[in-house]
């Protein structure tokens, strides 16, 4: 019931054909190894470094954004609010 809601339209997801994750990951691993051992200079700061982490290190933030990459939406307060009047006026006319 979207009675007070706009709905979004929905998003563009590009997924990209030549790109392998795996492969990244390994290189990066790589790169840290090396980076232990001395081999090449101290990597300068970057955001990207620290992006998600906040998120992947609390739990509660972490089973919320699993619920959402699910298609889980949590209930929205006005859906609550609008079910306990709904069960109350129930009982209401039951009772009469």
């Amino acid at each position: 019931m979207g009675l007070f809601t706009v709905r979004k339209p929905r998003g563009f997801r590009r997924s990209y054909i030549y790109y392998d994750e795996r492969k990244e990951k390994r290189q990066q691993i790589k790169e840290n190894a090396e980076r232990e051992l001395g081999l090449l200079p101290e990597k300068e700061f970057s955001p990207e470094d620290i992006r998600g982490k906040f998120v992947q290190a609390t739990k509660h933030l972490k089973r919320r954004k699993e619920k959402e990459a699910a298609g889980k939406k949590p209930m929205k307060p006005m859906v609550g609010i609008l079910l306990i009047i709904a069960l109350i006026a129930l009982m209401f006319f039951l009772m009469m």
